[in-house]
């Protein structure tokens, strides 16, 4: 099912112009529920892997956490079948959600834990582009790669799992690794993408009000200038109309390849390649929730009601996925070539 973003209450260049320079095409990927194969743009789906190439493994170190107990990924994928059942099987239930004593028991087993692993991790598939599906994807050093493959350690790194990137040509995978590896434990399930096919849509972003100047950010917070707007202002914005502009304006929320980088947790850094000094690009975002409070008018229509999800599950947490309680994971690349290293952003 095809996902299209609602307008934007406005044309934002329109009140600001100097902001029509700095347009930027990100592609976001809305990710949701289903069944890829190897030959499909996924989040958590099984990738075109040559038989013939080693699968990625972490060599750590993977420090014992004691406030996480590891779970295998099978029992990952057993746990949320069970939950999707049981909440199917008891809407409208006014003693919630109900379990079998079978699955009580699955349950059970499955929250005792595993132990902690020792030796190297295989890695965990987590998105698979294909620039059929993503034009604008990028291709650092001007590589002729149509297929981007994301796989990370399924541990944290200290504060986020540890992220590989491979660039391959699809057509050059003739043989299809089968059967991939899997860890025998992982850090937690947030770490486990749910596998999901893609609705990919192209969206018109600006930078964050704190990558912009000095003089343009005063004008942002100007609330007289964004009277020029009319009626498509909440005016509830009035007192702080910078953050109309962040939550329906500048960069959208979400799963989402190419664009500019959201910024919050931290203010804005220098994000320069450590071998050449190149500015880099931004590459991958993967996303805690598809919006939140603050950026509902994102959400694509009627997406809420269409997509429900099992109690306990982040509101518009489709793929599973939860970085650093609840922020993002932005990716970026050297755009001179595919083998500087990639850099890691948590906001």
């Amino acid at each position: 099912m095809s996902r299209t973003t609602p307008p934007r209450p406005f044309d934002v260049t329109a009140v600001f112009p100097q902001l029509a320079p700095l347009a930027r095409t990100a592609t976001r990927l809305h990710p949701r529920a289903g069944s890829p194969t190897p030959d499909d743009s996924s989040v958590g789906g099984p990738l075109r892997w040559p038989a013939d190439e080693p699968w990625p493994y972490c060599t750590g170190p993977h420090e014992w956490d004691q406030f996480n107990d590891p779970s295998s990924p099978e029992d990952v994928r057993e746990q949320r079948r069970i939950q999707t059942a049981a909440a199917n099987r008891s809407r409208g239930n006014p003693r919630g959600v109900e379990y079998t004593p079978e699955e009580k028991a699955v349950l059970t087993r499955i929250y005792a834990g595993h132990p902690w692993p020792e030796g190297p991790i295989a890695m965990v598939p987590v998105a698979q582009l294909y620039r059929r599906d993503i034009p604008l994807l990028a291709r650092p050093g001007g590589s002729d790669a149509d297929l981007l493959q994301v796989l990370w350690c399924p541990f944290d790194h200290p504060e986020h799992p540890r992220t590989a990137l491979f660039w391959r040509s699809a057509t050059a995978v003739t043989d299809v690794l089968a059967t991939p590896p899997e860890p025998p434990a992982v850090q937690t399930s947030d770490y486990v993408p749910a596998p999901s096919l893609l609705s990919p849509e192209e969206v018109t972003e600006y930078p964050h009000f704190m990558e912009l100047d000095k003089e343009l950010r005063e004008q942002l917070a100007d609330w007289d200038r964004w009277r020029a707007a009319g009626p498509a202002v909440d005016d509830s914005y009035a007192v702080a109309p910078q953050e109309f502009y962040g939550n329906k304006l500048s960069v959208a929320p979400g799963w989402k390849a190419g664009g500019w980088s959201r910024w919050g947790l931290t203010d804005p850094m220098p994000r320069l390649c450590s071998v050449c000094g190149a500015a880099m690009d931004p590459l991958l975002t993967i996303a805690s929730t598809e919006w939140n409070a603050g950026s509902t008018s994102w959400a694509p229509e009627g997406d809420q009601a269409r997509d429900p999800l099992p109690p306990g599950v982040p509101p518009a947490n489709y793929t599973r996925v939860v970085v650093a309680g609840g922020y993002g994971l932005q990716l970026h690349v050297c755009p001179a070539s595919t083998d500087h290293p990639h850099l890691e952003l948590i906001q």
